[in-house]
């Protein structure tokens, strides 16, 4: 084996052969594979379905392999649970975060330590370590003594990786765990990680952005179908990348039309505004007219607005410039009852707190906000399900093993589409969208796009939060970027870069009227 430039040392930390996963007539895994070195840190990448989260929950004792073998350190690794997997020194971050929200802080942090959950308040030495690494991590780091469910979902999930940092394992699994954090976090995350991987603690990093393998990923082991089809070097290509992930040669900005045209756009119907409403006291007021059929983006560093809009769109908040407009008649957004009664549906950005019911069917997760279109005779009619069901398979491209299956079962891109299709299927005249590409891969926004656009074709309204610089470049007719609580620019699609949006995130461009 080749000596790791950033160690002498040529021993394997983590080997994994040979890995078959089946749940049920579903293959996840069919032969995984997987060689990380002492203080490295690998990206482990592929499309959503191709095996990465079931290859993780394996390592973290979580799921058992049905064939296969892996070692930590030379020696057979086997857990039958995660205290297995930590006690052999892996420990992993997921996507969603996972905490007791009516805990403080500084329980959950040090959540597992000691078996069980105990209050950790009095322990001096512990709420230093904990400091530490929060003010390591972020600009402002929380008080310890509040609910954890107080925080923001960035903070939350900060704090899901301060815990397991605060265990110092040999190796740390990041899957997805980067999507939800704020740019600033996310760089001085890195810088961490940079620093514990010099000090001989080696990660897996599990992201479907792209800026961030080429920013910190030392190699790169690809996934394809449940099978490990490559492991790159540093200096990887981007379209082998895709091409290796996918099997083809598309890229995800194949599929983005150009977008409508200004004067077209202009001539349509509004069919939502917002006029003089405040996102924040002491903020300004905010304008804004959403037409038929455009795609607009809220873009913005995170913490200053958009989240904030967009809810206030869907009637939180000060809702009294926010109005629905069908035809010649409008009616106000006062709630989200209201919101949706008018036909406006809502995709929350948090999937597993705010969106799937996981002890439900993958079927009744896309069935429940349309239920009332299956009564027949008085009784539900699964068979109406299954086919409306259908037509958003067909569509969105979901993969699943059977609609009887409970959600989690997916991948998370596909549980993110399975959400999608249960407010498509409602047939909404305006879709809220807030960051629905977060952690998932470049097929499924390829798909999320390509719907997109073909809905906005047919007159939906698209407002998409968005925390992806590329995609608003490559997806929206227009962005409305907000500042410091509130709307400070907006970009039509001809206006639209990578160098302009950033810009404008810190105050380089006009400020709208």
């Amino acid at each position: 084996m080749a000596t790791h430039p950033l160690t002498a040392e040529p021993d394997t930390v983590l080997a994994v052969d040979g890995l078959r996963k089946h749940f049920g007539p579903t293959v996840a895994l069919r032969n995984a594979g997987l060689r990380l070195l002492p203080g490295e840190v690998h990206a482990l990448v592929g499309e959503n379905g191709s095996g990465k989260s079931t290859l993780v929950k394996i390592l973290s004792g979580v799921h058992r392999p049905d064939v296969g073998s892996m070692e930590v350190g030379g020696r057979p690794f086997a857990p039958r649970m995660p205290a297995q997997a930590l006690r052999a020194g892996i420990d992993t971050v997921f996507q969603e975060v996972l905490g007791v929200e009516n805990r403080t802080v500084l329980d959950n942090l040090w959540l597992g330590a000691d078996g069980l959950l105990r209050p950790v308040s009095r322990d001096a030495g512990r709420r230093a370590k904990a400091e530490k690494i929060l003010t390591a991590l972020l600009v402002t780091p929380p008080p310890l003594d509040i609910p954890f469910g107080a925080l923001q979902l960035s903070d939350r999930q900060t704090c899901c990786i301060t815990r397991s940092l605060l265990r110092d394992p040999k190796v740390l699994i990041l899957d997805e765990a980067t999507s939800a954090l704020d740019y600033d976090t996310r760089t001085r995350l890195f810088s961490l990680l940079k620093e514990r991987a010099a000090q001989g603690m080696s990660i897996v990093l599990i992201t479907h952005r792209m800026d961030e393998i080429r920013e910190i990923a030392d190699r790169v082991t690809v996934l394809r179908s449940g099978e490990t089809v490559a492991t790159l070097d540093a200096d990887w290509d981007h379209d082998e990348m895709i091409r290796l992930m996918t099997g083809g040669a598309h890229l995800v900005q194949d599929t983005v039309r150009v977008a409508a045209d200004a004067a077209d756009t202009a001539e349509r119907p509004v069919v939502q505004r917002v006029r003089g409403s405040r996102l924040r006291p002491g903020g300004a007021p905010c304008d804004a007219v959403f037409r038929q059929g455009e795609i607009v983006g809220l873009a913005g560093l995170e913490g200053h607005g958009q989240d904030e809009f967009l809810r206030l769109l869907l009637g939180h908040g000060d809702t009294e410039g926010v109005v629905r407009i069908d035809g010649d008649r409008e009616h106000r957004v006062t709630d989200p009852r209201r919101a949706r009664d008018l036909g406006i549906a809502y995709v929350p950005r948090d999937r597993r707190g705010e969106s799937i019911l996981p002890w439900f069917s993958i079927l009744d997760n896309f069935a429940i906000a349309t239920a009332g279109q299956d009564v027949r005779r008085g009784l539900l009619s699964g068979r109406s399900a299954e086919k409306r069901f259908g037509h958003y398979v067909e569509r969105l491209n979901i993969k699943y093993g059977r609609t009887s299956d409970a959600i989690t079962t997916l991948s998370g891109g596909n549980q993110q589409k399975v959400v999608i299709a249960r407010w498509l299927a409602s047939q909404p005249k305006v879709l809220l969208l807030n960051d629905p590409t977060r952690g998932i891969d470049v097929g499924a926004k390829r798909d999320l796009y390509r719907l997109l656009r073909e809905l906005s074709r047919l007159g939906l309204t698209v407002v998409m939060l968005s925390s992806e610089v590329d995609e608003h470049v490559e997806l929206m007719d227009r962005v409305l970027v907000f500042r410091e609580g509130s709307l400070a620019a907006e970009l039509a699609h001809e206006e639209l870069s990578r160098e302009r949006l950033v810009d404008a995130f810190f105050g380089g461009a006009a400020v709208t009227a």
